[in-house]
């Protein structure tokens, strides 16, 4: 199997992007960062046969707390492996990336040639208040760079949810931010990435805020059901 390195809650999952921190804040301690090297985002695999997908987020892409190996986009990369599938699937993921970070980051993964781009982020800038049409302009911002550079890629868009802590109005407009997101620029959605595994116990670490080997196996299904007719 080859090595990607991971990173992009439901309700309590989004919390884990709690722990990660933007620019300029300083890191919840009850949640450690990912101990992940800068730019990592390279692959081993060379190939130019192989058309990139490049999983694009936030600690849940990254795989915190999980051997690179048993994160969802590994795990991606062995179900198309086993399918004899010619992709090559690169981990963008940064630990406590928010909206604004990827949006001024995306242009130096560009670099490289994009087949099919999963965009995950956003949960950081729901569990720390930031007002829903930042996050929007950020992500609208993301898939402009994205269709620009590369107009046939084909876009999916990770949905997420966080908890009502900042009040319901709040909450339900940012679950619908994604939806609306998708539907605008005609691109492909995951309803909610962490559908199954958000604030299910035994499918998380014991800080109750990232998948465990089993949630990430559950992500990898609720991304391979969008990802795979697009194969």
């Amino acid at each position: 199997m080859r090595k990607v390195v991971v990173l992009i809650g439901s309700f309590l999952i989004l919390c884990m992007s709690a722990g990660c921190n933007d620019s300029g804040k300083k890191e919840n301690p009850a949640v450690a960062p990912a101990q992940l090297p800068e730019k990592k985002e390279d692959s081993t695999d060379n190939n130019p046969a192989r058309k990139n997908i490049i999983f694009f987020g936030n600690s849940i892409t990254a795989g915190y707390g999980v051997d690179p190996s048993k994160a969802f986009p590994a795990l991606i990369q062995a179900k198309l492996d086993s399918l004899n599938l010619p992709y090559r699937v690169v981990n963008a993921g940064l630990s406590g990336e928010t909206s604004a970070g990827g949006n001024s980051r995306i242009d130096w993964i560009l670099h490289q040639p994009v087949y099919i781009f999963v965009l995950e982020l956003g949960g950081n800038d729901g569990l720390r208040g930031i007002s829903l049409s930042e996050t929007s302009k950020n992500l609208q911002q993301i898939i402009d760079k994205v269709k620009l550079k590369y107009p046939s890629s084909k876009i999916i868009l990770a949905g997420m949810q966080i908890p009502p802590n900042l009040g319901q109005s709040y909450t339900t407009q940012f679950r619908y931010l994604f939806q609306h997101l998708a539907d605008t620029d005609k691109i492909y959605l995951v309803p909610f990435l962490l559908e199954g595994v958000g604030g299910v116990a035994s499918l998380n670490q014991q800080d109750g805020i990232h998948p465990n080997v089993q949630g990430h196996k559950i992500v990898a299904e609720n991304i391979w059901k969008v990802l795979q007719p697009l194969l």
